[in-house]
């Protein structure tokens, strides 16, 4: 007689404890601009389900980090008043009325902190999910579709006082100045020409915000010549060929900025130094695609340094390397034309919104091309410039003017010197003869330098604002101190939590109990190389005596 067979089950597996959605929609929009919601109208008048979330009226404590814009601490104290704010963000922008009218559920004030797909680690999930969080809760949510339209990220450059508050960018200018209607600034001066920068001097004066001077190290204004003449003609000194030496103030603040003038060799000319009181730098180097929710999709990006670096690959239907995810707006690739014509990222967002919808069938091929054709034509434009010699230019001259003693990342206080010679921050006042072994000459010997790389070795990158303020600036510095093209640097990775949230908010999502009583076999540092099958193999670490705590204290 056989014996029975026995059944038994590995409690470490994590087979069925996947996390589960929320709620499953048809489509998501992740952002509210001219494109995303272009998009979710498009797809919501097909008969599609649609979930459009945006982040804004972005919370306070995570404006104060600089995220998703380098807000500078100049926000008045209405930004904490989020019933206003959310009044404010919904006057602001019209279109999000056309979109409850066709029945889109529209989340404002709510981030997207993640993005899940199976891959080759990960097979468990029955559907992409995106992780969401508003101010309270965090959560997810599985979709069929998925439409990013995060917008564009501002470029930044360091000088010497670049810490203090009232330095900031010209996006997040913008946003103060239309959105919120709550910048505290009084006098600017703007760093960059370029439309990006006379359309913030412009909207700056507009407010009521005295403009100091425009900054512009190439030796002729760039963008609009009109528009550049009309803001001379309204008092607003443009000083080309020059740079920024340093910020200055008391107390953290900044009260004056020192221009210099570059001489023909490109270093400033001695005696050139002048001082402009202000109480704002707003940096308007230039504009970046906002591509880490697309990479953390799966999405294929290439670099294109015309449309402002990385950017997705995307078909004719805006359609990502991903077959369920599309990108619309400036995070598809942003150039002057788009900052001077929404209706270019309209049409965008409205051809993603017709593409899900055809996709999930809810629109026939025919269909579906006759709404094409009825979208307006694409207006003829000049091809966008090429963007990264230019910033290269602001990057040496800044060098040359303040040196190299300035933190190229301000979270970990790592300067460019440190950067360049891989050397960790020093407030950890440590050394190793491996790491002073190390430099971006054997690191060459490896292969292109890479900025994953530089970030473990010198933490540039790792802090609150999650690289936005210095992605480019290193990027740009690792080119120029081992004369690789910028293009072969590639973009560090990128993980969850793609904002920065409180711990009080990602708990009420944390792991199922299941899962939860066996988290050390997982994630336990000491054993996470061991056999998982070896019983008792972690009841000896400390995190295997009790649960692990999170809180916000």
């Amino acid at each position: 007689m056989s014996e029975p067979v026995r059944r038994e089950s590995d409690p470490r597996s994590i087979a069925g404890k996947a996390p589960r959605p929320e709620r499953h929609v048809a489509v998501v929009v992740v952002g509210g601009g001219a494109a995303g919601v272009a998009a979710a109208v498009e797809a919501a008048e097909a008969g599609v389900e649609v979930l459009l979330v945006d982040e804004n009226p972005v919370d306070n404590d995570t404006m104060a980090m600089d995220v998703p814009l380098y807000f500078g601490q100049r926000m008045q104290p209405s930004v904490r008043n989020r019933a206003l704010m959310l009044e404010r963000v919904v006057e602001s922008n019209p279109a999000l009325a056309s979109a409850y009218e066709a029945g889109v559920d529209v989340q404002l004030g709510t981030c997207v902190w993640g993005a899940f797909v199976n891959g080759p680690t990960v097979q468990e999930l029955d559907a992409p999910l995106l992780g969401l969080a508003d101010e309270r809760r965090s959560w997810l949510v599985g979709y069929d579709r998925l439409i990013v339209a995060a917008g564009a990220r501002d470029v930044v450059l360091g000088f010497p006082g670049w810490e203090r508050a009232g330095v900031m960018a010209a996006n997040a200018a913008f946003s103060l100045l239309t959105r919120y209607r709550a910048l505290a600034a009084r006098r600017m001066v703007v760093v960059g020409s370029g439309s990006l920068g006379l359309r913030t001097a412009a909207l700056a004066l507009e407010h009521g915000v005295d403009v100091a001077a425009i900054v512009e190290i190439a030796p002729r204004v760039r963008g609009d010549a009109e528009r550049a003449r009309s803001l001379e003609r309204r008092g607003v000194p443009i000083l080309t060929s020059h740079t920024i030496r340093e910020a200055r103030g008391r107390v953290g603040e900044v009260e004056s900025v020192v221009v210099v003038r570059m001489d023909d060799a490109g270093m400033p000319a001695a005696g050139s130094d002048r001082e402009l009181a202000c109480d704002t730098v707003c940096q308007a180097v230039g504009l970046t695609p906002s591509v880490e929710l697309l990479a953390l999709a799966g999405a294929r990006l290439r670099f294109a340094s015309a449309l402002g670096g990385w950017v997705p690959e995307l078909d004719e239907a805006v359609r990502t390397s991903v077959a369920t995810v599309f990108a619309a707006g400036d995070c598809a690739g942003f150039h002057d034309a788009m900052l001077a014509d929404p209706a270019l990222a309209r049409r965008q967002g409205r051809l993603a919104g017709l593409a899900v919808a055809e996709s999930l069938g809810a629109l026939g091929r025919r269909d579906a091309e006759g709404r094409r054709a009825k979208l307006d034509p694409e207006p003829p434009m000049q091809p966008p410039r090429e963007v990264h010699g230019h910033w290269q230019a602001w990057l040496r001259s800044l060098i040359h003017a303040g040196g190299w003693e300035v933190n190229v990342c301000q979270c970990e206080e790592v300067t460019r010197r440190e950067l360049v010679e891989t050397r960790p921050p020093r407030y950890l006042a440590w050394q190793s003869p491996q790491m002073s072994a190390r430099g971006l000459g054997t690191l060459l010997r490896d292969g292109p330098i890479n900025q994953d790389q530089i970030k473990r070795l010198t933490r540039a990158g790792m802090g609150p604002c999650q690289s936005r303020r210095c992605r480019e600036q290193v990027a740009l510095l690792l080119a120029e101190a081992t004369t690789t093209p910028v293009e072969r640097i590639p973009l560090p990775t990128f993980r969850p939590p793609l904002r920065p949230l409180p711990l009080s908010v990602l708990w009420p999502g944390d792991e199922p109990p299941a899962m939860r009583g066996d988290w050390v076999s997982w994630f336990g540092i000491p054993t996470q190389f061991s056999p998982h099958w070896e019983a008792g193999m972690a009841m000896d670490e400390p995190t295997a005596h009790g649960r692990l705590i999170m809180s916000d204290e």
